[in-house]
């Protein structure tokens, strides 16, 4: 049984009322503090829910109470990422609101400070911790009503029209899918997992509809969710209509029926789920008895898991938050709905409110490129998938903050969305004197002169920016002398559009016939070169026109003129995961660039070494490429913070040149 734990309340509005009263009857907690930015809204939630807590006039003051051990965030949702990193921040456990942030990137954030800082955490859907939501749970794994096919959910009310309240204020994070459709998907993930013998489950597919109001946000919405196995969730949510607010599994064998699904036995007492059997004319009713209430069970439920960190499923674990945060962006996505704040060209700050400062200590290391003024992280993150100022903010802020400087992306990804982007946060944080950015262009089929220029050109209005750091000719033309390229390049350089240049996918022989070019015309010559490079060989070419130089003579010609290497796929796109596993044929193009019988049996070594050494096998892989006997930087592509996290953690590898030799089937 847990010990009583002592609760600071962020916010005093009516979800904080709740739960205080849920703290009240519940087995381990009581509430220690209040917080509120007025001290007189803090005194006079005090004197009714518990006198004896100690009232602050500020978050800030009730986080710097030695006092309080968990917090509860009851603010609007636009503040939960903030004061939930910060809480974490404070060494207090943690139990956020539900839905835990705005969008999936600010999830990410709050969950990454509780691993940081080694707090408990939880979203707040309360309905998970009741004996009901159990039960459900338990029925489905059992296979009451036999295959599972359809899931239904709905939960909306018909609230006031105030276009300032907290429900259709845009700047609150107003609508209905954040405040009670997220309700609805997560249990939509929790039914279809449970059908699996599974947690939860996540949607293949997410197509939503909706209708947004004059404030901005959906007044009412609806979605269809497909889960593996076919499994059919329909599921539909809003603030401006009433619904019947209950969930139905409909099954090969029969249905399940919970009437009050969300909010089962508030203070206590008896609730019920209808199985109706196929071929039996009588429902079966299955009655639930509680004495304790929901929101008390609520705080019981974090107590008794403070330990763990998490708590036990059917509660909400973080990959559940997470995912659940995904499929609420997905919806939202499905018909074009943002908000303002999320735009390209929102001022979007950073999670914690602070200015973005390189966390001390870290353990990102650095390597030099001629021409280019700054260090350059060795560790290089990829912009190639990032198509959403939210979650590039996110990704992009921790990147700076812990040591990551240095940012690969081209004239092609996205459409241009991806160096847009990247251009905005740059602007909007105001670093473009402390990145490097590494652009990219000319790729086939427009790899000549001309096309290189007015992409450069047009990358650079994308940037916001009057140069690159570095420049890279994404593939080559062998049809075009390479002289003719470093003419071009060179031009640029001397006109302040870049800094240092090379080629991306060009053979070596090549790029050697450009430097002796430049040698004879004393131009400035390719400073770099940006192949592929990793453990695992590129059997075949992951598009057309790549080059690898993974093989014994180019890392020869590597070692002999000392030319850095900027390793694209550097991981090998997951091969040294669970995704690389032999038995896997699913990732048809995992299996036609990555499987060979000389990469499975690399793989079996890095997954040895990681063994030994008490890491991961693709930390193994990427340490590989920072040990080189010559100047590397790995490109990496995180599409996580756990990625990038797992990520820098190879930094801390040290692979001497037999460890080498032995990874690479040289020994």
């Amino acid at each position: 049984m847990a010990k009583t734990l002592s609760w600071g309340i962020l916010g005093c509005g009516g979800i904080a009322r709740t739960f205080a009263r849920g703290v009240a009857h519940s087995r381990t907690g009581r509430l220690a503090a209040v917080g509120s930015r007025a001290r007189e809204k803090a005194d006079k939630f005090a004197d009714e829910f518990c006198p004896d807590a100690r009232r602050h006039g500020s978050y800030e003051a009730l986080l710097a109470d030695a006092g309080v051990e968990a917090v509860y965030v009851a603010t609007p949702h636009p503040m939960h990422a903030e004061w939930a990193v910060k809480a974490a921040e404070a060494g207090k456990h943690v139990l956020c609101e539900k839905p835990i942030g705005i969008n999936h990137a600010e999830a990410m954030a709050i969950v990454e400070a509780a691993l940081a800082r080694d707090v408990f955490l939880m979203e707040a859907f309360m309905y998970r911790c009741s004996p009901q939501t159990r039960k459900l749970v338990d029925l489905l794994k059992a296979g009451a009503v036999g295959e599972v096919r359809v899931i239904r959910a709905s939960f909306g009310f018909h609230a006031g029209c105030n276009p300032e309240g907290r429900l259709l204020a845009g700047a609150l994070g107003g609508g209905g899918i954040l405040d009670v459709g997220c309700y609805c998907t997560s249990m939509a993930r929790l039914a279809a997992g449970a059908a699996a013998g599974k947690d939860f489950a996540e949607p293949l597919e997410v197509k939503g509809v909706g209708r947004l109001g004059a404030t901005g946000v959906d007044e009412w919405a609806a979605a269809v969710l497909r889960f593996p196995g076919d499994i059919i969730a329909c599921i539909s949510t809003g603030v401006q209509v009433q619904q019947d607010n209950a969930v139905q599994v409909f099954g090969s064998e029969g249905s399940i029926l919970v009437p009050w699904p969300w909010t089962p036995a508030r203070e206590g007492g008896q609730t019920k789920i209808i199985l109706q059997k196929k071929g039996r004319p009588q429902a079966e009713e299955i009655l639930i008895e509680t004495q304790e209430w929901l929101y008390a069970l609520e705080a019981d439920t974090a107590a008794d898991n403070i330990e763990r960190r998490q708590a036990l499923p059917p509660a909400m674990t973080w990959d559940d938050t997470l995912g659940n945060m995904k499929t609420l962006d997905r919806w939202r996505e499905s018909f074009g709905f943002q908000y303002e704040s999320e735009k390209l060209d929102a001022r979007w700050p950073t999670v914690t409110r602070r200015p973005l400062a390189v966390r001390k200590p870290g353990n990102m290391r650095y390597g030099r490129i001629t021409g280019v003024e700054k260090e350059v992280s060795r560790l290089v993150m990829g912009v190639d998938n990032q198509h959403a100022l939210p979650h590039a903010a996110v990704m992009f802020d921790d990147w700076l903050e812990r040591g990551g400087n240095a940012f690969d992306t081209a004239w092609i990804y996205g459409g241009g969305r991806c160096e847009q982007v990247l251009g905005r946060w740059v602007e909007n944080r105001g670093v473009r004197k402390d990145v490097v950015i590494l652009g990219k262009g000319a790729h086939t089929p427009f790899c000549t002169p001309k096309d290189l220029t007015a992409q450069l050109l047009e990358s650079l209005g994308r940037l916001r920016t009057d140069y690159v750091d570095i420049y890279m000719m994404h593939r080559d033309n062998p049809e075009v002398p390479a002289g003719e390229f470093v003419d071009v390049l060179a031009g640029h350089l001397l006109a302040g559009r870049m800094r240092a240049f090379g080629g991306s996918n060009w053979s070596l022989a090549r790029v050697e016939a450009a430097n002796d070019y430049a040698r004879r015309k004393g131009l400035p010559a390719f400073a770099a070169v940006s192949n592929n490079f990793s453990l695992a060989e590129m059997i075949d070419p992951v598009w057309p026109g790549c080059i690898a130089s993974s093989d014994p003579a180019s890392r020869a010609w590597l070692a002999k003129t000392r030319m850095p290497l900027m390793a694209w796929s550097s991981q090998a796109r997951g091969f040294f995961t669970e995704r690389g596993d032999p038995a896997d044929k699913s990732d048809r193009e995992m299996v036609r660039c990555w499987h060979s019988a000389g990469n499975f049996r690399r793989r079996e070594r890095a997954i040895e070494m990681a063994r030994r050494r008490g890491v991961l096998p693709i930390q193994v892989a990427l340490a590989y490429v920072l040990c080189q006997p010559f100047p590397t930087f790995a490109l990496v592509g995180p599409r996580t913070l756990a990625e990038t996290r797992t990520s820098l953690a190879a930094l801390d590898i040290e692979l001497a040149p037999e460890d080498l030799a032995w990874l690479n089937l040289e020994r």
